[in-house]
Parts: structure tokens; sequence; C-alpha cells
């Protein structure tokens, strides 16, 4: 007798683990709160336009996973595409992220490398041994300038908080380069899919065992229709916001059509106070193989999530953190119920991450079941 299982949100986690179990011969039933699938990587085209709308913002893959990468190219072709950022600060424009043309650039000087090198670590505050914040962090590896110029405003739009308030890890370690490498990410591959990620996600869903109900929220009362519910939504919505709702930043996007090229690349971002949006994307440049006359445009503004708003990047500053934890430890308490994703774990994923757990979790939900477990309610911890 084929098992039945529930999974919420059409995604990627969610197709994913969809397809991996209904080729293991389960019965999979997809529930999608929204009017259409692939979450916030869906894309369209643009009825006046025709150019491939990233309608949530743009989403560029990018990835050292080979896995998630394969598996990827398994549902559609993948275009190359390289991410070649512009920032505008006091009314100039540069390119990011830093590099030897941005500091030459912004200094005016010809540094080679090694004299840029040696620059960048004179201009750096080596007072601050140890970084705790954003702020810190950037001062330690770019000086005052740089930060002020590129990081400090763009962050307080970007997220609503001051760097000083926002932890170091936010920036890792800067990637500074000492060369003209623009590339914005430094992963083996990088693309665009060639017919957007909708349809990507469509293929992935397109296998029989598969049925996918739209515009339909799953009840967690439910669960005990299905031997195992896999749920991608938020975590906090799951228990009915018990403990309070879990802050996520959202955005908001003012949308504009144009004839011709607008700007002459895909991002800018607006690292000043010259306007209130944090950057400008022209979405027919995120498919430079086609050829558009019209253009249309996303003016991305940030801001903290409302109750109906779609929420984007999550808020793990320590009340945050310690709210989450109250969540985690209820979801061990369930029962055949797996939470995954951006929403279902409150971290922030990129696409690569997303499907390589999703393909986690479907390999240890069929081990499991294949040696008659119990499956852990997080593959993936994300108090980790």
């Amino acid at each position: 007798m084929k098992k039945n299982v529930a999974i919420v949100g059409a995604g990627f986690s969610g197709a994913v683990v969809a397809n991996q179990l209904a080729h293991a011969g389960y019965n999979v039933e997809v529930f999608e709160s929204r009017s259409h699938i692939a979450g916030n990587c869906h894309s369209e085209r643009d009825a006046e336009t025709n150019v491939m709308l990233h309608v949530y913002g743009p989403h560029i893959f990018h990835t050292d996973n080979e896995r998630a990468w394969e598996f990827i190219n398994r549902f559609g072709e993948m275009m190359p595409y390289v991410n070649r950022v512009k920032a505008i600060t006091n009314g100039r424009v540069f390119t990011l992220p830093i590099n030897l043309l941005t500091i030459n650039q912004f200094f005016n000087k010809t540094f080679r490398p090694a004299e840029a090198e040696a620059f960048m670590a004179e201009i750096g505050d080596k007072t601050i041994e140890n970084p705790q914040t954003f702020e810190e962090q950037a001062l330690r590896f770019v000086g005052r300038e740089l930060y002020e110029a590129f990081f400090k405003t763009y962050t307080i739009k970007q997220w609503g908080l001051q760097p000083s308030e926002l932890p170091a890890s936010i920036l890792k370690r800067l990637p500074v380069r000492f060369n003209y490498d623009d590339n914005y990410f430094n992963h083996k591959y990088q693309g665009m899919p060639k017919d957007g990620y909708t349809v990507i996600v469509e293929k992935m869903l397109d296998v029989p065992g598969i049925q996918v109900h739209l515009n339909t929220r799953f009840d967690p009362n439910a669960k005990g229709d299905y031997d195992h519910v896999f749920y991608s939504g938020p975590i906090d919505a799951w228990f009915g916001h018990t403990e309070g709702r879990l802050p996520y930043r959202t955005l908001d996007f003012e949308v504009f059509r144009d004839t011709g090229d607008y700007q002459g690349n895909a991002v800018i971002n607006v690292c000043d106070n010259s306007q209130r949006y944090t950057r400008v994307t022209e979405h027919k440049h995120f498919a430079p193989w086609e050829k558009h006359e019209k253009t249309i445009c996303y003016l991305e503004y940030s801001r903290q999530c409302e109750e109906k708003d779609t929420p984007y990047y999550p808020i793990r500053q320590a009340r945050e953190k310690a709210q989450l934890e109250k969540y985690v430890n209820l979801a061990k308490q369930e029962t055949n119920v797996t939470f995954m994703g951006r929403l279902g774990t409150y971290r922030y994923l990129d696409m690569d991450v997303t499907i390589n757990e999703a393909l986690i979790t479907a390999d240890k939900f069929l081990e499991t079941a294949q040696a008659k477990g119990a499956m852990p309610a997080f593959v993936i911890d994300p108090l980790a």
C-alpha cells in the first residue's frame, strides 16, 4: 500500500522533496497558499515587454555544490550568467565587490595589486582585533571611508538597524579583491535558467503521484491524515504564533517600464541616501541571450515584515534566536512532521543550499522509512 505524504509549500524545498518521494513510490500532495508555484523564485513573462520577470526580486543561481548543480540542470537549461553589480555613492558609480578597480577609482590611485593590499592593510582599523558587530567587521577590513561609502547607509536601509546593532557574521569575511575581477560570486557554477525558475519547478512536480493544491493553506490539525508532513512554511505559523511572530524584513517593489536600456546593467545598488530604495534591478539584463526593445525595472525598498507581507530575510539577533529556540523545542515534540527550508528553519538560504538540504531531507526520510525508524523534526538544525 502506497504511503501518503503532505508537503506544505511549492518552493524549491517542497518541490525537491516531492520529486524525490514520488519517484520512490509515495503519493504526494503539495499545498501552496499562493496562486503559483516556485515560491519567491517565481518567474513569468511580463505581458508588455516580454521580459522574463523575477517577480519577487532577482535570483541568481551560484554554487560549488555538484549535486545541487546537477539536480537543477535535469529540469531546465542553465545559461551562463555572471552577476556584475555596480554601486552608486556620493554621485559616482563604482564596481562591486570591492576590487582593485573600486579602490583605484575611489581613492584616485593607480595601485598595482601588492600596493593596494598594503594600502588596505594601512587604512583598516587594526585596533579592532575581534570584530563583534557588522560595523566593527567593516572598519577592520576596509576602513572608515569605504565603510561609510558602501556599507553603512545601505545596511541601515536594508535592515532597518544600525550596523553597530548587527552581528559581524552578516558580513563574514569581506570579499576584497586585489585584481579587476568584478564577478559578484566566487562559485564554480553560475547561471540563470533559460526559461525561468517556475518552469523548472513545474518539471520537478510533473511526476506521477504528485498532486498540487494552489491557493490552499494546510491546516496543521490535518497532519494525522498523512503518514508524514514536510513543512516549509513559517515555523511560528505552524504553532499559531504562540511565542509571538518571528520578525522578517520584506521588500516592496516600484515597477516601471521604459524603452531601450535604462541603466545598462542588471543590478545597481544605491549605497547612499540619495534615494530611499536600496537598488535598481533591470530584468532584461538577467537574460543577456534575449533581445528586447522595451525594458522593465524594479526599485527595491526594504522594511519590517507585517502580518500579510511576504517574508524575505529573517532577523536573527539575540532576542530572535531565543524566540526561535522556543519554536524549535516545540517542533521537536511533533511526530511525523519535518520542518525545512528558509521559513521552516528561519534561516537565510541561497537556492543551491535549499536544494541540497531538500535532497538530504528526502534521503534521510527514505533511509528512515526503510529502517522503520522515526524521522527527526529537523534534518538541518536551525540552531546549530
